[in-house]
Protein backbone atom coordinates (compact mmCIF):
# COMPACT_ATOMS: atom_id res chain seq x y z
CA UNK A 1 0.00 0.00 0.00
CA UNK A 2 2.83 2.56 0.64
CA UNK A 3 4.19 1.83 -2.53
CA UNK A 4 0.77 3.32 -4.38
CA UNK A 5 1.36 6.72 -2.34
CA UNK A 6 4.50 6.54 -2.94
CA UNK A 7 3.94 8.19 -6.66
CA UNK A 8 2.82 11.81 -7.58
CA UNK A 9 -0.37 11.57 -8.70
CA UNK A 10 -2.06 15.13 -9.61
CA UNK A 11 -5.52 13.93 -9.04
CA UNK A 12 -4.60 13.03 -5.37
CA UNK A 13 -2.93 16.36 -5.08
CA UNK A 14 -5.68 17.90 -6.45
CA UNK A 15 -7.91 16.74 -3.88
CA UNK A 16 -5.57 17.75 -1.13
CA UNK A 17 -4.95 21.07 -2.58
CA UNK A 18 -7.80 22.73 -0.19
CA UNK A 19 -5.78 21.43 2.88
CA UNK A 20 -2.67 22.33 1.43
CA UNK A 21 -3.69 26.25 0.80
CA UNK A 22 -4.63 26.25 4.40
CA UNK A 23 -2.05 24.91 6.09
CA UNK A 24 -0.03 27.42 3.85
CA UNK A 25 -2.20 30.17 4.87
CA UNK A 26 -1.54 29.27 8.56
CA UNK A 27 2.27 28.92 8.22
CA UNK A 28 2.26 32.34 7.11
CA UNK A 29 -0.26 34.18 9.83
CA UNK A 30 1.71 32.11 12.19
CA UNK A 31 4.86 33.51 11.43
CA UNK A 32 3.39 36.93 11.28
CA UNK A 33 1.51 36.50 14.40
CA UNK A 34 4.97 35.62 16.24
CA UNK A 35 6.94 38.12 14.60
CA UNK A 36 4.17 40.77 15.80
CA UNK A 37 4.27 39.23 19.37
CA UNK A 38 7.75 39.84 19.94
CA UNK A 39 7.19 43.73 19.38
CA UNK A 40 4.63 43.69 21.74
CA UNK A 41 5.07 45.32 25.14
CA UNK A 42 4.70 42.50 26.96
CA UNK A 43 6.72 39.96 24.88
CA UNK A 44 7.80 38.19 28.11
CA UNK A 45 3.99 37.25 28.88
CA UNK A 46 3.67 35.93 25.51
CA UNK A 47 6.73 33.37 25.23
CA UNK A 48 4.48 30.48 24.73
CA UNK A 49 2.32 31.83 22.10
CA UNK A 50 5.44 32.74 20.25
CA UNK A 51 6.61 29.33 20.59
CA UNK A 52 2.89 28.03 19.72
CA UNK A 53 3.41 30.30 16.95
CA UNK A 54 7.00 28.56 16.04
CA UNK A 55 5.61 25.47 16.08
CA UNK A 56 2.50 25.36 14.08
CA UNK A 57 4.10 27.33 11.50
CA UNK A 58 6.93 24.52 10.79
CA UNK A 59 4.21 21.43 11.25
CA UNK A 60 1.88 23.27 8.97
CA UNK A 61 4.45 23.65 6.20
CA UNK A 62 5.60 20.29 6.76
CA UNK A 63 2.20 18.83 6.13
CA UNK A 64 1.68 21.12 3.10
CA UNK A 65 4.74 19.64 1.75
CA UNK A 66 3.54 16.04 2.72
CA UNK A 67 0.35 16.28 1.01
CA UNK A 68 1.99 17.97 -2.19
CA UNK A 69 4.22 14.95 -3.08
CA UNK A 70 1.80 12.68 -1.83
CA UNK A 71 3.88 10.97 0.76
CA UNK A 72 2.78 8.28 2.61
CA UNK A 73 2.87 10.35 6.11
CA UNK A 74 0.90 12.93 4.88
CA UNK A 75 -2.66 11.76 6.42
CA UNK A 76 -0.17 11.27 10.32
CA UNK A 77 1.52 14.62 9.60
CA UNK A 78 -2.08 15.94 9.22
CA UNK A 79 -3.69 14.56 11.96
CA UNK A 80 -0.91 15.84 14.23
CA UNK A 81 -1.01 19.36 12.22
CA UNK A 82 -4.88 19.87 13.32
CA UNK A 83 -3.48 19.17 17.13
CA UNK A 84 -1.37 21.54 17.03
CA UNK A 85 -3.35 24.26 14.82
CA UNK A 86 -6.24 23.53 17.80
CA UNK A 87 -3.07 24.33 20.62
CA UNK A 88 -1.89 27.05 19.09
CA UNK A 89 -5.31 28.48 17.99
CA UNK A 90 -6.50 28.54 21.99
CA UNK A 91 -3.32 30.24 23.11
CA UNK A 92 -3.57 33.04 20.22
CA UNK A 93 -7.64 33.69 21.12
CA UNK A 94 -6.35 34.28 24.85
CA UNK A 95 -4.90 37.65 23.58
CA UNK A 96 -6.96 40.61 22.32
CA UNK A 97 -4.11 41.85 19.42
CA UNK A 98 -5.30 41.88 15.92
CA UNK A 99 -2.69 39.44 14.82
CA UNK A 100 -3.52 36.76 17.04
CA UNK A 101 -6.93 36.88 16.94
CA UNK A 102 -6.12 36.39 12.42
CA UNK A 103 -3.77 33.88 13.94
CA UNK A 104 -6.67 32.05 16.44
CA UNK A 105 -8.62 31.85 13.10
CA UNK A 106 -6.41 30.75 10.27
CA UNK A 107 -5.44 27.98 13.00
CA UNK A 108 -9.41 27.09 13.12
CA UNK A 109 -9.78 27.32 9.72
CA UNK A 110 -6.55 24.83 9.21
CA UNK A 111 -7.42 22.18 11.82
CA UNK A 112 -10.43 22.02 10.28
CA UNK A 113 -9.24 21.01 6.89
CA UNK A 114 -6.51 18.78 8.28
CA UNK A 115 -8.94 16.78 10.45
CA UNK A 116 -10.92 16.19 7.24
CA UNK A 117 -7.73 15.55 5.46
CA UNK A 118 -6.87 12.69 8.37
CA UNK A 119 -10.48 11.66 8.26
CA UNK A 120 -10.96 11.88 12.22
CA UNK A 121 -13.04 13.42 14.26
CA UNK A 122 -11.46 16.80 16.42
CA UNK A 123 -9.42 15.33 19.56
CA UNK A 124 -11.40 15.10 22.93
CA UNK A 125 -9.96 17.53 25.19
CA UNK A 126 -9.16 16.19 28.74
CA UNK A 127 -11.18 17.07 31.78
Amino acid sequence: MANQQTQQDPQQVQQFQACIDACLVCAKTCETCGSACLAEASVAEMARCIRMNQDCAGVCFTAASLMSRCSEYAQSMCQLCADVCEACGAECAKYSMTHCQQCAQACKSCAQECRKMAGGPPRQKAA
